[in-house]
């Protein structure tokens, strides 16, 4: 009786991928979660968090509230409210500022920023679904805010929009602004994320915040880069962004972007999860299924690494499956170029080696190399972020 086989642990679903994070706060965590599932990940932060505790501003502001408490408090986001409190605990006023807090109708824009209101003894009177800004100020406008003075927590930019309506609308506005977004202190990671995504290196890119979308881009502009950036974005790399919020700064520049329903981590990477099968190209070579990924290939669902220069010649050759590719056109794809002919032989090699079956890349005399597509497969599928442009 022969013994009892047992399958192999399906391929993670990110497992070939390279993700960038561009995230300042927990790009740790993110990279962690990504990771798990298998992707490759490249952090190169766009922003850095800056608390204003020291700033003599947000002092004054504070103390103006606890003389003239407001009537409606808005707070945008937690780490926000909690450093805030924090702060005014350091000037010696941080339960003058909660008591002063408590006389108004508290607002939190998401659930983070009720569990802090909470925590600080506060209770909150209403919080959009949608943890938006904009449902926020379409509450407040329909109750009425004509000679009402409001306190606005940031939530690391100024939000111009939301103030100059509810002045428009008679009330007076208090901005809050706990901390700021300011670009990284040392950009030498954020510009190699930048140069691996126009290299064809990045296959997705995560963002969490506006300010970092913004941020990339400003960055890309100053280096004469942007258009570049953009175009990128729109046809080579898959973009996910936490919520719409996050991808205001990148659709107005006509960047697709993926959404989860919900504006959460964990949630983006679910979405994630579920998107990474259109990004790859399948393809039936040899009685075999073959699965580009971005730096993998999959042979009948078996990863299978491969080298930059065997993925290279991978992706020339699936651009035409069942074509053949001349030596000539295959060495223009091999990194750092040269002029032998033979280098291709040997590269070549390696990749069948790497791949498992010398069957799948035909060698066609005097004329060059082809994947052996399946002749009876029709059509050669499309679609996927893995075969997309002559310069991937």
């Amino acid at each position: 009786m022969s013994a009892p086989t047992t399958s192999e642990a399906p391929v993670p679903a990110l497992a070939g991928f390279t993700v960038g994070v561009t995230a300042a706060r927990r790009a740790e965590e993110l990279g962690t979660m990504l990771e798990r599932r298998g992707a490759c990940v490249q952090h190169g932060p766009s922003i850095r968090i800056v608390p204003l505790a020291d700033d003599a501003d947000l002092e004054e502001r504070t103390r103006d509230l606890i003389a003239r408490p407001p009537d409606i408090t808005v707070a945008t986001t937690g780490i926000g409210f909690r450093g805030w409190i924090e702060a005014a605990d350091g000037w010696g006023v941080g339960e003058a500022l909660l008591d002063a807090l408590s006389k108004s109708q508290v607002l939190a824009r998401g659930p983070k920023a009720r569990g802090q209101i909470r925590a600080s003894g506060l209770t909150e009177v209403w919080s959009p679904t949608s943890e938006s800004s904009a449902e926020v100020l379409d509450y407040l406008l329909e109750e009425g805010v004509d000679g009402r003075r409001i306190a606005v927590q940031l939530h690391g930019e100024p939000l111009p929009d939301v103030v100059e309506a509810l002045e428009l609308a008679g009330a007076e506005v208090v901005q809050v602004p706990v901390y700021r977004w300011v670009p990284p202190e040392n950009l030498t990671p954020m510009d190699r994320l930048t140069d691996t995504v126009l290299a064809g290196g990045i296959d997705i890119l995560t963002f969490t915040s506006a300010p970092a979308a913004a941020s990339l881009l400003a960055r890309a502009a100053e280096r004469g880069l942007r258009d570049q950036l953009v175009t990128a974005m729109r046809m080579k790399v898959l973009v996910v962004c936490v919520g719409p919020v996050t991808a205001a700064p990148l659709e107005a520049v006509d960047v697709p972007t993926l959404q989860p329903p919900r504006s959460r981590l964990g949630a983006m990477v679910r979405a994630l999860e579920s998107e990474a099968p259109s990004l790859a190209r399948r393809l039936p070579i040899a009685g075999h299924t073959l699965e580009l990924r971005g730096h993998a290939v999959l042979v009948d669902g078996e990863l299978k690494s491969l080298p930059p220069t065997g993925m290279a010649l991978l992706r020339v050759l699936a651009r035409r499956p069942g074509r053949v590719v001349s030596r000539a056109e295959l060495l223009k794809a091999l990194p750092g170029g040269g002029d032998d002919e033979h280098a291709v032989e040997t590269a070549m090699a390696r990749l069948r080696s790497a791949l498992g079956g010398s069957k799948l890349i035909q060698t066609v005399v005097k004329r060059g190399y082809r994947l052996a597509l399946d002749p009876n497969a029709g059509p050669s599928p499309l679609g996927g972020h893995c075969v997309s442009g002559d310069d991937r």
